[in-house]
């Protein structure tokens, strides 16, 4: 029993239409993220795709076909803009044109009133190459900023499931153009394996599934956002003060359990408030985003940095002696020493204290005693590293 082209085209716009509306009002109405934006006009160029492709076999099949041989590229063009708006990439629209504009001129000048493959081969070739574009792209996705301030940052699920789903659709079209440059649309393989019934069938079950993956990819990055604006400081980007303290003394208990050392450093900005007076106040968010900046090319992954309230920061260093981070607050200053600044701007001198993280202490004493030493650096001149007094050596 042979499948109907007619009404395996007919589902397919209708899953790809239900597709576009649910995906629009459960994600991007939600989202308004770009690549949600992307996927959307891709699912509707595939739906007017496929719409198009209804007319084939009748008169007006002269302009149906290459419109929907266009169509469909430009909906394939759009995956791939999706998958680039999802990396952070930008994306310039001669290459997202190049595919479709091929395949309408090509089906143009291949008698489409008579040849209902009219332009085949740069169409598959051209579905082909954009949807690998797309996987590729996928497969170069890295966690978003939020997600790589988490120690605990993990590839996402849904980008790996996209990525390998579109390698399989392209994989399929390099195939289907493969065959239909050697035995031709009429030939027994093509029509067995990859004729317009077969491929309707996958590209409806490919169709159903990516959408799925997209969803889930949207609901995870919406997610990620809320658990950013919860956890994160807005203008650095580093760990809220909450979010520093709940990290922070679950790491110290375990330091604690384990007999292991560390580190706690307060660090604030000098002089601040007349950066703000006499430069202003973009001025001054400046200078507190290049210290957070600063910090974390500096510190490790494993350590903890945090916006502790206005210009001052706290860091957390596991399994760090006092005397290693005395050099990576040195360190710190010494890179904004060489940081570029706007207007002019000297950039602030920065005073520390440091208290060590020993066991049997918690969390609430070292930063009492890493505050102190932070009040005598200020006290004696600023711009300078001072360890607390009672973890000097010798003391005790």
């Amino acid at each position: 029993m042979g499948l109907d082209t007619t009404s395996l085209r007919v589902a397919f716009g209708v899953v790809a239409l239900t597709m576009l509306v649910l995906f629009y009002f459960v994600s991007y109405r939600t989202s308004r993220s770009t690549y949600c934006a992307w996927w959307c006009a891709a699912l509707a160029l595939f739906v007017a795709g496929s719409g198009a492709y209804l007319l084939d076999g009748t008169s007006q099949q002269v302009w149906a076909n290459p419109l929907g041989s266009t169509l469909l590229v430009a909906g394939t063009s759009s995956v791939w803009g999706g998958t680039r708006a999802l990396g952070g990439r930008g994306f310039q629209w001669a290459p997202f044109a190049t595919g479709p504009v091929l395949t309408a001129v090509a089906a143009v000048l291949d008698d489409p009133a008579t040849n209902t493959w009219a332009g085949g081969a740069v169409m598959l070739a051209s579905m082909s190459l954009t949807v690998a574009l797309a996987s590729r792209e996928l497969w170069l996705v890295r966690p978003s900023p939020a997600e790589l301030l988490r120690r605990e940052a993990t590839f996402s699920p849904a980008v790996r499931t996209l990525a390998i789903m579109s390698g399989g659709f392209s994989a399929y079209y390099a195939m289907r153009f493969v065959s239909f440059v050697w035995v031709g649309p009429d030939g027994e393989v093509f029509e067995r394996y990859f004729g317009s019934e077969v491929t309707t069938l996958v590209t409806t079950v490919l169709l159903a599934a990516i959408s799925f993956s997209m969803t889930s990819l949207s609901y995870e990055r919406e997610t990620e956002e809320l658990r950013s604006q919860a956890t994160r400081d807005g203008l650095t980007g580093l760990l809220n003060r909450t979010e520093f303290m709940r990290q922070a003394s679950a790491e110290w208990r375990a330091k604690n359990r384990s007999g292991a050392q560390g580190s706690l450093i307060l660090a604030d900005l000098d002089f601040f408030k007349a950066v703000n007076d006499t430069y202003g106040h973009p001025a001054g968010d400046y200078a507190l985003q290049a210290f957070a900046a600063t910090c974390r090319g500096i510190v490790r992954s494993s350590d903890l940095v945090g916006r502790y309230g206005g210009e001052e920061f706290i860091i957390f260093l596991p399994d760090v002696p006092t005397a290693r981070a005395e050099q990576i607050a040195g360190q710190i200053s010494g890179r904004l020493r060489e940081t570029a600044t706007p207007n002019g701007m000297p950039f602030p001198t920065v005073s520390y204290g440091i208290a060590a993280a020993d066991d049997g202490t918690d969390l609430a004493d070292a930063i009492d005693r890493a505050d102190r030493a932070l009040y005598e650096a200020k006290a004696t001149g600023r711009d300078r590293v001072i360890l607390s007094s009672d973890d000097r050596p010798g003391r005790g």
